[in-house]
């Protein structure tokens, strides 16, 4: 809703450069200077959540008609530290899309990231509860004497 997002925008006081833009310099961020520092399995969890970050842009792209991994790699590889570069609608080239006046609200992404998080820890916790509920033998279903009765 637009109303909404231009009080977003006054109350925030800050916007965030559209076009992917955020999505791409924070994946590639992940991938080229905290990967490498992750140790061991976390490294696949890094990854993953870079990756994750890359579904702005890849159905910016899609829902223009470009080549989602085509138009992904020249993205990534036009990033340079300190400057954002989002997905051109019209051409599917890389581009300064604040410089064009296509914005995100500061908001949103911060919610989105923050809920994303939160949602990926808690599948994990679950994952984790799970696997200690075999382990101790609970071979993680209901036990038969569990049976569903309407009357309870």
């Amino acid at each position: 809703d637009g109303l909404r997002a231009v009080a977003a925008v006054i109350e925030d006081g800050c916007v965030v450069p559209g076009g992917g833009a955020f999505e791409i310099a924070a994946a590639t961020s992940l991938e080229r200077h905290k990967k490498p520092e992750t140790p061991g399995k976390q490294k696949y969890g890094v990854q993953a959540y870079a990756d994750a970050l890359l579904a702005v842009p890849k159905a910016l792209a899609e829902n223009s008609g470009f080549d989602v991994q085509e138009t992904i790699v020249n993205l990534q590889d036009a990033q340079k530290p300190g400057q954002l570069l989002g997905l051109d609608l019209d051409s599917g080239s890389p581009t300064d899309t604040a410089a064009l006046g296509v914005y995100d609200t500061y908001r949103v992404k911060k919610q989105y990231i923050h809920l994303a998080t939160v949602l990926a820890v808690q599948l994990l916790l679950v994952d984790e509860v799970i696997k200690a509920g075999r382990k101790m033998g609970g071979g993680g279903g209901a036990a038969p004497d569990d049976a569903y009765d309407p009357n309870d």
